[in-house]
C-alpha cells in the first residue's frame, strides 16, 4: 500500500451511509450502491462457534486463545476518470475494554487503555500500528489508482483474536509460587468498512459492525500443570451485528496511538497502591 500521511485524518469529512435494515450476520442479493458509484455486494460477518482454548504447557504462563472473529465484503468500484487513488478497507476500533487477572487474596493485574477508561476518548485505533487508520494492508485493503477504465471488483477481508500469556504467578513478585485464580475479559469493538479519495481526504463509510469478546478462566492454582483452568461461561460468543444505520467513526479511531501501544499492565494489591508494571509504549 502506498504510503500515506494520516495526520491529517481528524480534518477528514465523514459521510455516513444508510445500508439495508436489520442487525443480521450476512447481507446479500440486492447490491447496494453508494456514494461514487461504489456498489456492495455482499458484507458477511461471524465468530467462530468454538469455544477459547485453553494452553497450560508452560510452567510460566498460561495461555488462551479465543475464536476468531471474521468479517468480509465484495465491493465493486467503477471506472475511475481522474488520476487520482482510491482505498478501501477495514478500519476497528475497540470502544470497551476489561482485562482483569485475579491472583487470590492478593490482588489483581489489570491492561487498562486510560483514555479510553477515562472518558477522554469514545474509541481507540485498533489498526496493526503501521497503516493507520486502516486494521492491516494485505486482505484488509484495497489500492485503486486511477484513471481506470473498466470496474475494479474486489473483496475485503479481515480476522481478529485474542491470543495472550498470562503469569501463573504475581507479577510484581519475585515468587514463582502460582497464585492465579481467575481471568475475567470483556472487550467491544467498532468496525467500518470504508472507502477513500486520498486526493480529497473524501471518506464514505459503507458499512458499521459490532461485536464483542467475553470470557471467564476459573483456575485452581494448586492442582498440577495442565489440571488448573476451567472455561466458564459464555463458551460460545455472541454474533457481530451489521447495523442497519452506519456509525461515524471517532476522530480518536483514526490515529495514534493504537490500542496495543496505549495499553498498560497495572498491578492493584488488595491492599496498599497501584503498581505500573509494564508502562504504554505510546506516551
Amino acid at each position: 500500500m502506498p504510503g500515506f500521511c494520516w495526520d491529517s485524518w481528524p480534518s477528514l469529512e465523514i459521510r455516513a451511509v444508510l445500508c439495508a435494515m436489520g442487525c443480521i450476520h450476512s447481507i446479500g442479493g440486492k447490491a447496494r450502491v453508494f456514494q461514487e458509484g461504489i456498489t456492495v455486494i455482499d458484507v458477511k460477518a461471524s465468530i467462530d462457534p468454538v469455544p477459547t482454548s485453553i494452553d497450560e504447557s508452560s510452567s510460566v504462563v498460561l495461555r488462551y486463545r479465543t475464536p476468531h472473529f471474521r468479517a468480509s465484503a465484495q465491493v465493486i468500484m467503477p471506472p475511475i476518470p481522474k488520476k487520482e487513488t482510491w482505498i478501501v478497507g477495514w478500519i476497528q476500533a475497540c470502544s470497551h475494554m476489561e482485562f482483569y487477572n485475579q491472583y487470590g487474596e492478593q490482588g489483581m493485574s489489570s491492561w487498562e487503555l486510560p483514555d479510553l477508561q477515562e472518558g477522554k476518548i469514545e474509541a481507540i485505533s485498533d489498526s496493526d500500528g503501521v497503516n493507520y487508520p486502516w486494521y492491516g494492508n494485505t486482505t484488509e485493503t484495497c489500492t485503486i489508482v486511477g484513471p481506470t477504465k473498466r470496474d475494479s471488483r474486489f473483496i475485503i477481508s479481515m480476522n481478529d483474536n485474542f491470543y495472550p500469556s498470562v503469569t501463573w504467578a504475581v507479577p510484581v513478585s519475585e515468587s514463582n509460587v502460582a497464585k492465579l485464580t481467575n481471568i475475567y475479559r470483556d472487550q467491544s469493538f467498532t468496525t467500518w468498512l470504508v472507502a477513500t479519495n486520498t486526493s480529497t481526504n473524501d471518506m464514505i463509510i459503507l458499512q458499521t459492525l459490532h461485536w464483542r469478546m467475553q470470557l471467564s478462566i476459573d483456575v485452581n492454582p494448586t492442582r498440577p500443570l495442565g489440571q488448573r483452568a476451567r472455561l466458564r461461561e459464555p463458551t460460545a460468543q455472541a454474533q457481530p451485528k451489521i447495523l442497519s444505520k452506519n456509525e461515524p467513526i471517532p476522530p480518536s479511531a483514526l490515529v495514534k496511538p493504537n490500542a496495543n501501544d496505549a495499553q498498560v499492565l497495572m498491578w492493584r494489591p488488595k491492599y496498599g497502591p497501584p503498581l505500573v508494571v509494564i508502562p504504554p509504549k505510546h506516551r
